[in-house]
């Protein structure tokens, strides 16, 4: 059966234009915003909200998601890395020895914003629509969140399937058997590009993954590679999930008239599926060692949990 221990080896950049790459994550994070604006322009045409409005509301997440998403791997899970590297922490550079940024700068690499975090991205969207509520004072703030929530959930889904494409956030070795197991052959631990440069003798790092892949000469290398869970997929099909519910709770019932509700119900339901999934995830460092039992991802995900258990069940009027 196809779906029982299959490679997973798809080239992560889709087309270049000059020294840009674009890459399957940046375009999946685009098509998240792209969906997110057109399911609010329904809600906003809904519930009568002008354009004007929806346009800024657009300028603003954009803005503090993106920023607290790399902001929050920097400091959550990579600070060691980036407190040495200031420069990378805004830029969509990384220092590379053998390359050269725009054929003049040597020792950077393009890379595009390849670090960033749900739980940074979460804390400061809440911040960015605070922000965002105080220019248009007739707009709720929890109003506003209990219908954000909705495009979120599926953008979260966008952004794990990114991830899955550019075979980073991996989960733990299982065996090949195992439904779903996936042989990342670009994971940076158990195969890094330096290393099948020399081992296959190639002059690029796709053409030595695809050697491996491919070639019989490379057999023994491909089989040393271990299989893991795909925990991406494992996120990506659950927040659709959360998608659906939030959707038709929103359209179908009347839980959006208890305000604050569907926000913390996303909350509730997005990081719990982050805490569980999180048991199928190999480390992705942070602060966990100092913690211990559990990871970093799971530590940041209750407090979450609890934010949104308070906004479901406190006790509100029935209308905003």
């Amino acid at each position: 059966m196809y779906f029982l221990g299959f490679n997973w080896n798809p080239e992560g950049t889709l087309f270049k234009l000059g020294f840009i790459q674009i890459k399957y994550y940046n375009l999946l994070w685009i098509a998240a915003f792209v969906v997110g604006w057109f399911i609010m322009k329904k809600i906003f045409e809904k519930e009568k909200k002008s354009m004007e409005k929806l346009d800024s509301l657009f300028i603003y997440t954009v803005v503090s998601i993106m920023l607290g998403a790399r902001l929050g791997h920097v400091f959550f899970y990579d600070w060691d890395y980036y407190k040495n590297h200031l420069a990378e922490i805004l830029l969509p550079i990384r220092e590379n020895a053998n390359e050269s940024l725009f054929g003049i700068i040597n020792g950077y690499e393009f890379t595009g914003f390849t670090g960033l975090a749900s739980h940074g991205a979460t804390i400061a969207a809440i911040i960015g629509i605070w922000l965002y509520c105080r220019k248009w004072k007739d707009i709720n703030m929890l109003w506003l969140l209990d219908r954000l929530v909705v495009p979120s959930a599926i953008g979260a889904c966008f952004v794990r399937l990114g991830n899955f494409f550019n075979s980073e956030i991996n989960g733990k070795v299982v065996e090949g058997s195992y439904f779903l197991a996936t042989r990342f052959i670009r994971d940076s631990d158990d195969m890094p590009a330096y290393k099948a440069m020399s081992l296959t003798r190639e002059q690029t790092e796709n053409a030595a993954y695809k050697a491996i892949e491919h070639n019989p000469e490379f057999a023994s290398i491909l089989e040393s590679i271990p299989f893991r869970h795909p925990a991406q997929l494992y996120e990506a099909i659950c927040y659709a999930f959360v998608f659906v519910t939030l959707y038709l709770l929103y359209w179908k019932t009347d839980k959006k008239d208890k305000t604050g509700y569907l926000f913390g119900l996303f909350m509730v339901l997005l990081f719990a599926v982050r805490f569980v999934v999180e048991f199928f995830k190999k480390s992705q460092g942070g602060f966990e060692e100092s913690l211990g039992l559990l990871s970093t991802g799971q530590w940041l995900s209750i407090p979450m949990i609890i934010i949104g258990l308070y906004f479901m069940f406190r006790p509100v009027p029935s209308k905003a």
